[in-house]
């Protein structure tokens, strides 16, 4: 069994019951971000907590654990499943409750027969940061949630020649499927694993925040097919649009369509009266410096992390 935790006294620890225990968790999770990025940080929506449960072979009762402090109160949530996630509540940290649940993740990991476990830590974190260095985490790469002001866009120009761009259709499997081969398609090359539809889905188009009307998707004249997408969420409590997903199939790649889309993006979250658009990229993608070009700046950092676990 995975590693038991020993915590401050008064503290107590238990699996997720996921029929009671979302909101809570959904509670934490903005405290955190909001401790790390100030009042305006976007609210925790629960198509992320959906996600992590839609993971194949995914049991809340053996892979999460939530530790309540002495008033009953949710202090901390961690999951581990292949990658693992770990938060506590700002007004309980310093007693050592992320340092027992490092080692309980690590510990289920290796049940799981999980030979390298991944974190990702905001380098604004540096106390997090510094406890994974000090446990033998190396970093890996970083991830950049990256803005754009949408008050001055320019015009986007003519689509690339033999393409057409069109909102996603809610409600049609086929607009579905067809995004889910894109998205999964493009990002084989960096991801360690593939996602089924159904897992896929619930991170993007089956999310309660997904914006069909913000989710363009480029279309080939010649065959009809979907050769590209931009798949895009709200953010609750929030004026930014997010592009959840941005994706372009191999064979036409490098002909401005993936700057189509955004920009297609970008005006439909200004006409929705947001401010600005958000998205996150990962250094294994490569695609930085497009959103650069297209005027879009960092607006802060994640550092990525990686352990090789000891396997029995």
């Amino acid at each position: 069994m995975a590693q038991p935790l020993v915590l401050s006294a008064g503290y107590t620890a238990r699996a997720l019951d996921p029929d009671r225990d979302l909101p809570d968790v959904l509670d934490l999770l903005t405290s955190c971000e909001r401790a790390l990025h100030g009042a305006g940080a976007t609210e925790a929506d629960r198509g992320e907590v959906a996600a992590v449960l839609a993971r194949p072979g995914f049991d809340p009762a053996a892979d999460t654990l939530l530790v309540h402090a002495p008033d009953g109160r949710l202090a901390a949530w961690a999951w581990s499943d292949r990658r693992c996630e770990c938060r506590v509540h700002p007004a309980h940290r310093g007693r050592r409750i992320g340092t027992a649940l490092l080692g309980w993740m690590e510990s289920r990991a290796v049940e799981q027969g999980v030979g390298k476990l991944v974190q990702v830590v905001a380098d604004l974190d540096p106390v997090g940061l510094t406890m994974l260095r000090t446990y033998g985490y190396r970093p890996k790469g970083a991830s950049w949630l990256l803005e754009i002001p949408l008050a001055d866009l320019p015009e986007p120009g003519p689509a690339p020649a033999g393409i057409a761009v069109r909102p996603f259709r809610p409600g049609d499997p086929r607009d579905a499927r067809a995004a889910h081969r894109v998205v999964e398609d493009a990002f084989a090359d960096w991801k360690a694993r593939r996602m089924d539809f159904a897992e896929w889905a619930q991170h993007t188009v089956h999310r309660e925040t997904f914006t069909p009307e913000r989710s363009p998707l480029a279309v080939a004249e010649a065959d009809g097919r979907v050769v590209g997408a931009a798949l895009s969420l709200d953010q609750p409590g929030s004026g930014d649009g997010y592009v959840e997903s941005l994706a372009v199939d191999r064979d036409h790649r490098n002909r401005g369509i993936a700057r189509h889309l955004l920009q297609h993006a970008f005006r439909a979250c200004r006409e929705a009266g947001l401010s600005h658009c958000t998205l996150w990229t990962h250094s294994g993608t490569g695609a930085l410096d497009l959103y650069l070009k297209v005027g879009m700046t960092v607006r802060y950092t994640s550092v990525v992390l990686e352990k090789t676990l000891p396997l029995p």
